[in-house]
């Protein structure tokens, strides 16, 4: 885990997700699970269905890190690519009944901010090594 940069970055970014899907069900009681609007984690905003989506992107990701490089690599990529998608949709979404994973700015940010990363590890690094498993 130590050479590849996206096992790292995935068993790092999985073991904080899986940590923030954890506490969030500290601060979400009597929060409908598709409430609109959530309960502050620190400054993001989240209720039962958003931290059952951390649990499992953060599950995704610590299995991948531990798992292989080439699973690391297609894991973050694809994560990356869906907060990619979920960051620029969450900007119209924070005040419309759409908004069922009680999304706020901070959240389009650090949604932002983790698929680029995620992307850029993910489409950059370990290249020699997914080629000779390839």
């Amino acid at each position: 885990m130590r050479t590849s940069p996206n096992r790292l970055l995935a068993t790092i970014f999985g073991a904080v997700y899986l940590l923030v899907g954890v506490l969030g069900f500290f601060v979400t009681s009597g929060i409908g699970f598709f409430a609109t609007e959530g309960r502050n984690l620190i400054i993001f905003e989240v209720n039962p269905l958003h931290n059952i989506i951390h649990l499992a992107i953060g599950g995704a990701l610590l299995f991948a890190g531990m798992t292989s490089v080439a699973v690391a690599k297609s894991v973050n990529t694809t994560v990356g690519a869906v907060y990619l998608l979920v960051g620029i949709v969450g900007l119209f979404l924070t005040s419309s009944a759409l908004n069922i994973i009680a999304l706020n700015g901070a959240d389009n940010v650090l949604h932002l901010a983790s698929a680029l990363l995620l992307l850029a590890v993910g489409l950059s690094q370990d290249r020699a090594v997914a080629a000779r498993t390839a």
